[in-house]
Formats: structure tokens, sequence, C-alpha cells
């Protein structure tokens, strides 16, 4: 099924030519993305790894959805030690996903259909066999010398500080050709660039015009808050314990005892937001950045998006972790963005290819999947924000186990068994029900197809008309008709235990017409009813699938269920309820 809806209007009425234009500038404002992991999507050459070529082939299915845009997870040259996000040459394609032409066809096609491209950059370091750190590790006085962050040890010979590697251990690595030590924030293989050196910024700023040039409408941009480190390399503070992290990592790690003020979340940052900023207006282009950070992610990403030259859009691991969030802990952090940057803008996920599938960690305890997955989706496309999917979402497919002997990544083989790492969340993508692998290949995969996913594939779930595939489409297709959950406010409000409730509000004006909507979803087990506040008088709405209705002056709702009303139109900004 194809769609002509590359035109930026994200599907909302249009009147005059000044707000298409606008809407062309600020398409990502609430749209949806889909996130493709190009080793698990298809294999197009028989390898059992996915390619370009085959993200082409199916990327169709990807613009049925009714999604405006796709991310691209890293598929640049590559040793592989961290599958891509060690990048050893930022402007071509590496052997194993195909060639430039290939990624250019893919551009072609996208757009054909609608999409917008979107390609992962990894700045925050590149890869030890990239060209800049062989020759910044030759000596310490060439022309790359700076390039990177070096060190010299302690009298006593140890590190300059007590910074920690995300994937365990200390973040400084011995080189004895240099005689001093240099930074990684995860493998060694992952040497960090020196934000600090204005000519690594303009090099990077070049490397991104080259994808620009190419088509691209953005970027995701890799650990966003690591580009800088403080320059008089203090070490963290302790974290108390109360706030340890789990994004990505137990408790016990010795990462998450500490508070990473000079690491990474640096003010500086800013600097350069400033300059990628200006290049991405050159294109009209966009970025949404990655803020690996949870005790503060959600104030970061409103800093970090908060005026027109900084990125238009973030997301932070607030609900990529842990089991279903409540009613409470969503409107906590809705609230505390929007508190802390009124004009920035939220991406918002529940799954992606760094966290255990939601699928799995939201159904804990014996909740019922097929309504919690349902109820997860009406919940992720009614908050005000832009949303991202991760690929086979749209499936349900569940974080799949994976055995010690088949684990490929490092951050998992190193913290095994008490952290899996993120193998379970990576396997291929499942097409075909009945046939091997699901369809992905004609080879072994990389990673095996649980057989609980191959009976969910696509073509299985395209004959059921009720499958959550389906539902997907309807619920993107409802979001895509109501300007209100695109771009509108939101407005909470006070509800029973166990219920979300909520107004999106968009005032007349560019947009069309004024809309407000009434959305109550039952994250409980047992129906509840939800009483109007005095003067709301929603008019229930089709098309979202949920079965939730009005009765009197209240809302049954049953569990897991939801109901999304339209409200007489008001004022943008309307205020608390």
């Amino acid at each position: 099924m194809e769609r002509d809806l590359d035109d930026g209007t994200n599907g909302f009425p249009t009147s005059s030519n000044a707000a298409d234009l606008r809407r062309e500038a600020d398409w990502w404002r609430g749209c949806v993305l889909y996130q493709i992991y190009p080793r698990s999507f298809q294999d197009s050459n028989g390898d059992g790894i996915g390619d370009l070529a085959g993200i082409t082939r199916r990327i169709a299915h990807v613009a049925s959805l009714g999604v405006d845009a796709i991310w691209i997870s890293p598929f640049m040259t590559s040793p592989m030690k961290d599958f891509g996000y060690d990048i050893a040459n930022y402007r071509d394609v590496d052997p194993i996903f195909g060639t430039l032409d290939d990624f250019d066809a893919l551009v072609a096609e996208a757009h054909r259909l609608g999409l917008k491209v979107i390609i992962d950059q990894v700045l925050s370091h590149t890869s030890s066999l990239h060209p800049w750190f062989v020759t910044s590790r030759s000596c310490r006085d060439n022309d790359k010398a700076d390039w990177y962050v070096w060190a010299d040890p302690r009298p006593d010979g140890t590190p300059p500080n007590n910074w920690l590697s995300v994937f365990g251990g200390t973040s400084w690595e011995w080189d004895s050709r240099r005689r001093q030590y240099y930074l990684h924030n995860f493998l060694a293989s992952q040497p960090d660039l020196n934000f600090h050196n204005e000519a690594v910024r303009r090099a990077l700023l070049d490397d991104v015009r080259f994808w620009l040039e190419r088509g691209v409408d953005g970027f995701r941009l890799d650990t966003a808050n690591f580009y800088f480190h403080d320059a008089a390399l203090r070490d963290n503070p302790p974290l108390g314990e109360e706030l340890r992290s789990e994004v990505m990592a137990s408790r016990n790690q010795p990462y998450n005892f500490q508070d990473h003020v000079h690491d990474k979340n640096r003010p500086e940052v800013l600097t350069f937001f400033g300059e990628l900023r200006a290049l991405l207006d050159e294109y009209g282009a966009m970025a949404v950045g990655e803020v690996g950070e949870r005790i503060r992610g959600v104030e970061l990403m409103a800093e970090y998006t908060t005026g027109s030259d900084r990125l238009q859009m973030c997301y932070a691991f607030d609900f990529l972790s842990g089991n279903m969030p409540s009613p409470a802990a969503i409107r906590r952090t809705i609230e505390r963005f929007e508190e802390a940057g009124p004009g920035g803008w939220a991406c918002w996920a529940f799954s992606n290819h760094d966290v255990e599938r939601h699928a799995s960690r939201w159904t804990a305890g014996g909740r019922d999947t097929e309504k919690t997955l349902r109820l997860a989706a009406g919940i992720l496309m009614t908050l005000r924000g832009s949303v991202c999917l991760y690929q086979g979402e749209e499936l349900g497919l569940t974080e799949a186990d994976i055995a010690y002997e088949d684990l490929v990544d490092p951050y998992g083989i190193n913290f095994w068994p008490e952290v899996k790492g993120r193998d379970g969340c990576r396997t291929p993508m499942a097409w075909e029900a009945g046939e091997d692998h699901a369809g992905f290949s004609a080879a072994r995969p990389w990673l095996p197809v649980p057989s609980e996913h191959a009976a969910r594939a696509v073509d299985a779930m395209e004959t059921d008309p009720g499958s959550l595939l389906h539902f997907y489409r309807r619920l993107i297709g409802f979001r895509r008709g109501h300007p209100a959950l695109g771009r509108g406010a939101i407005t909470f409000l006070d509800a029973p235990e166990g219920v979300l409730a909520f107004v999106r509000d968009v005032g007349s004006g560019e947009e069309g017409p004024g809309e407000r909507l009434l959305c109550v979803f039952n994250l409980g087990e047992e129906p509840v009813r939800f009483d109007l506040p005095a003067g709301l008088d929603p008019q229930a709405l089709d098309g979202h699938g949920f079965a939730g209705r009005r009765e009197g002056a209240g809302i049954h709702l049953g569990d897991h269920d939801g109901f999304i009303g339209a409200l007489s139109p008001g004022a943008h900004g309307f205020g608390r309820i």
C-alpha cells in the first residue's frame, strides 16, 4: 500500500501557502518515526545479515503503517566491534550492508513512498581504526594529535581520574606509543573525539553535510549528551544509591555509582548544537538527539530542544526501561518536560535497539499481552511530542531469550548473566511464518529467529483484520487525522488510581479549526469508571480501536482499555481543568 503524503502536511488540513511552507520546515513536529535496525530487517544476499537492499525490498510495509519517516541505525564502514556504532569511515557504506548506490536507491524508494529518511550519526566517538585516530595515536605532534581526549597518567601510573566506561571498567585506555591514556566512554575500541577542538567539530559537520547532499532528511544523534567532557578532567562525585540508574544495567554496576557531571552532560554541548542546527537549517533537515541519562534526562531533553539554535527534538530513557509505568509516573515525566522547556519538543518511545522490548517488560507479572500492547500503543500515540516505533513493535515481538553461546553483544557477554545485553531485542524481523528464519534470510541469521516470533510474522497478521498490526495502522491513521494529537498542548486531569487522563488541545489558526480531545486510559486489570470533570462533555470518536464508552457523566473503561472523545474547541493553552 503506497502513500503520497510527502507534502509536509503530516496529514493535517492546510489554510495557506505560508502554513504549508512552515509545516514542511517542521514536518518532524508530531511525526511518527519507524526505527530500522539494518542487520535484522531483511537479508537480500544470503549471508544471514540484513542490508540496505533488504530494507528497500521491505520498505513498503513500513509505508503501509502510515508513519512519516524511517530511522536507520548505523550502516557506515565499521569493524563492527559494537555493530556499527564504531565508525571507521563516516562517508561510506560498510560492505556487509551494500554500497552507496544501494543507499541512494533506498532513499529514492523511501521518498517515492512518502517517507522521510533519518540516519544514525555517531559523532561522540569513532572506531580506533578511523584514520583520524590512527594518526592521533602515532605521536604527540601531528595534525590530529588533539583530535581525541588524551591525558597523562597520575604519578603512580593510574588513569587521570575516576571516570568509568558504560561497558565496564575504567574509561581510560593506555597507549604505549604516546605514553598517555585516551578516553572511551564505551569500548576501548571506541575512542572519544575532543569536541573542545574546533577543527574536530568542523570535520564532523562536513561529514554530516555529505549525507545531507545525498538527500537524507535528518539524523538520530547517538549519545548526544556525551559530546563534551570536562576539560579539567575532574573526578565525578558519587551518586546516592537511591538515584542509581537502572538504564541498561543493574544497580550493582560501578558506572551507576557516579554522578556523571564531568564525563557527559556538559553545558558546552550547546555550542555544537548551534553549529549543527545552522547546517541542518540550510537543508530543511532535523535531528533527534539520544540523551543517555535517566536521572535528569527529561530536563536535558528540554534544555537541548528549547530554542531555534538547538536540536529539534530529543529522547531519553524514562520509558525505555523497567516495568509498565504507573499513570502517575507517566504524568510526572511529561509534566517535568513541559515545565523545564515549554518550547522544547520530545520524541517518546517504549522500545528500541538498546533495551528489552516493552512487549516483555510491560507484561511482567502475568498481564494480558495483547491488551497491554494495544494500551501501550494508544498511550504513545496520544502523548504530546513525536513518536518512535521500533521494528517489530507493530507485531508485538517479545524479547528473545538468547543462549549464552549465541550472544554477540559485547555488553551482554561482559555482564552475563545478571545483564543479558541487547541481543534479545535485535533478533531478525519476522516476515513469513512458514519460511525458514521467518523469511528474513535463506541462510542462518546472525542472531536466531525465535519460533514465537515466526508465529507473529507480517504475513500471518495481514490476514487477520483484528491483529495488532492492523490495530497499529488504524491508530496511526487516527493520530494523523487529528491535529490536537500531532501538535496540540497537553493538560493532565486527576483520575482514579490506575487511570491516565489528559486533554490534547490545538487552537484555531494555521493548523485549521481548533480541536480538543479527551484521552483516558485504564492501565489496571479491572474495569473502572472515570467521572467527567465539570464542564467536559466529550463525544466519542471512532477509529482508534478502544472500547471505552460514555455513560452519563462518566466514562466506562474495561481493563487495559481507552477512550478518546472530542470536546468543544477551545483556545490553545487553556490551562488546567
